[in-house]
């Protein structure tokens, strides 16, 4: 692959300015919903003076995209770019390799990360941006979703998720990849290993700044999501998984707790049995012995659990920055004018 000579990655002089702007956006066979998406990006940033660029990371699609791309009357995005990649990696390690490629050859003051299918509503693009200059470009800035547009039952499962996560993390799930990335803290976040699994996660566990903003998820643009229930299961997994070590010590607290419980439980009925000259019973031992073995098990579990995890900080971590060219194809501009407003 020919790649652009590198840049130099200086953060700008004053971080707060926000002149130039690139959007990342992961797409998968999702052409048709990204052609309606861009003029809506457009006309949302009409009369902005800032530049603004497109970087489509193609994650290994099936389907070419549109050739050449229809770009009738945009104003505002001046270049769209795509960086195809070797073979399908999935929605977050797209966002990975799309980041690390910004900061070794995209001169920018900020990244934002939107979905190509329109979920992220265009509308929100100019509130994350007024945020960042708000906060003088201190923070990634995340937008918050209050209120989703997916099924009853996509709505329950989410909540059941949320809940776990808390539970696993003590973190509240209130965000998702809708953000933007301000170019001095970009340098930190491509080092980060965590990235490769989960981009939000990452944020938090490597305890970058951020702040965020109150957002509608909005409605598909095009099309039907490709993220099955088995998917999004593996997406929540690798959220939890940032945070292994931590969610294996509060299984080990938790299971050591229970246990303790059941323990006095089980001496209090002993006891009570005993002091009142009742038959113990044996389906009262049996149960109760099997009820000892399984959270002996579930704490075992949960303590090899934890030196597995701390035991792997000793191994040699995926770097993004590093690492990311190894899945890169090729980058190529579809769509290039110099008119800009």
């Amino acid at each position: 692959m020919n790649s652009p000579a590198p840049f130099s990655r200086a953060a700008p002089p004053d971080p707060g300015a926000l002149n130039d702007l690139i959007l990342l956006i992961p797409v998968y066979n999702d052409w048709e919903s990204l052609q309606l998406l861009l003029p809506e990006i457009d006309r949302a940033l009409a009369g902005t003076p800032v530049r603004v660029r497109v970087l489509v990371v193609d994650d290994g699609s099936t389907q070419a995209p549109p050739s050449p791309w229809p770009s009738a009357g945009l104003r505002a995005i001046s270049r769209v770019e795509r960086l195809a990649l070797r073979r399908n990696l999935g929605h977050q390690r797209a966002i990975a390799i799309g980041l690390c490629h910004v900061w070794e050859h995209c001169p920018c003051d900020a990244v934002l990360i939107m979905d190509g299918d329109g979920e992220d509503a265009p509308a929100d693009v100019p509130r994350l941006m007024e945020k960042f200059r708000v906060e003088g470009g201190g923070s990634v800035v995340f937008a918050e979703r209050t209120r989703r547009s997916e099924t009853l039952s996509f709505r329950v499962c989410y909540q059941l998720y949320r809940a776990a996560h808390l539970a696993l993390t003590g973190i509240h799930v209130k965000v998702g990849n809708f953000s933007l990335v301000p170019r001095a803290i970009l340098g930190r976040l491509v080092i980060v290993s965590d990235l490769w699994n989960h981009y939000a996660a990452a944020v938090f566990k490597a305890r970058l700044p951020h702040s965020g903003i109150a957002t509608h998820r909005a409605v598909r643009l095009r099309g039907q999501s490709r993220m099955n229930f088995v998917a999004l299961v593996v997406h929540g997994l690798s959220a939890v998984s940032v945070f292994s070590d931590l969610a294996g010590v509060r299984l080990l607290i938790g299971s050591g707790v229970v246990l303790l419980g059941a323990l006095g439980a089980l001496a209090l009925t002993l006891g009570v049995r005993l002091l009142t000259g009742g038959d113990i019973g044996m389906w009262t031992a049996v149960g109760s012995g099997i009820l000892l073995v399984l959270l002996l098990q579930v704490g075992a579990f949960a303590l090899l659990a934890c030196f597995i995890t701390l035991g792997a900080r000793n191994n040699s971590a995926f770097i993004p920055q590093r690492d990311y060219r190894n899945f890169v194809d090729a980058a190529a501009v579809l769509y290039d004018t110099d008119e800009h407003t």
